[in-house]
């Protein structure tokens, strides 16, 4: 029996790592985690550093070939696991049509959700300077693009609601609802 892959889609300091994290938690299976940090941090460490950041996804709404290639392979690897019948999580930053494009392609047989996770701008700048992790500026780069091509099977907004109630509402919806978003998504 194949998995459910449900791709969270946000900005930098969106709150996505910490509705996966919910989602872990209170979920009744047991849901991956295989998102964009887990195989950023898969690189070797030279890449986390200038100038080969910047090959990665150093400017926040640009990547270079490496980062292009390590999201080509991130949808392959969310939806093998899912053949091999676990349920995923993959958080996301679509800031590339190129990604949302092969992200329709490679889910089109998989029994996949697409989550948008939207908050305001300005408590995305605050988040990202409290955290102190974070390269100021990506959440403002990213804002305008993130949620460009994608058409959401469910949104939540990690401002006016916690983690764990963003979480209750994407379970919520995934055992009553048949994902649509992803294969329905158009491109210009």
């Amino acid at each position: 029996m194949s998995g459910t892959l449900l791709v969270i889609n946000g900005t930098s300091s969106s709150g996505k790592t910490s509705l996966v994290k919910s989602i872990q938690r209170l979920a009744d299976r047991s849901f991956l985690d295989a998102g964009l940090d887990r195989f950023i941090w898969m690189l070797p460490g030279r890449y986390l550093e200038q100038p080969l950041w910047d090959d990665v996804l150093g400017k926040a709404d640009t990547a270079g070939l490496t980062g292009h290639q390590l999201v080509m392979a991130m949808h392959r690897a969310a939806v093998t696991l899912c053949e091999a019948g676990w349920d995923v999580c993959m958080d996301h930053v679509l800031v590339e049509q190129a990604w949302a494009l092969d992200l329709a392609q490679v889910c089109r047989n998989t029994r996949a959700y697409l989550i948008g996770v939207e908050c305001p701008l300005d408590v995305l700048e605050k988040r990202e300077k409290e955290r102190r992790d974070r390269t100021l500026g990506q959440a403002v780069r990213q804002f305008p693009l993130v949620h460009r091509w994608c058409m959401y099977d469910i949104s939540v907004n990690s401002a006016s609601f916690s983690p764990d109630e963003c979480a209750r509402s994407v379970l919520s919806y995934v055992l009553s609802h048949e994902p649509n978003a992803i294969h329905e998504m158009k491109f210009e």
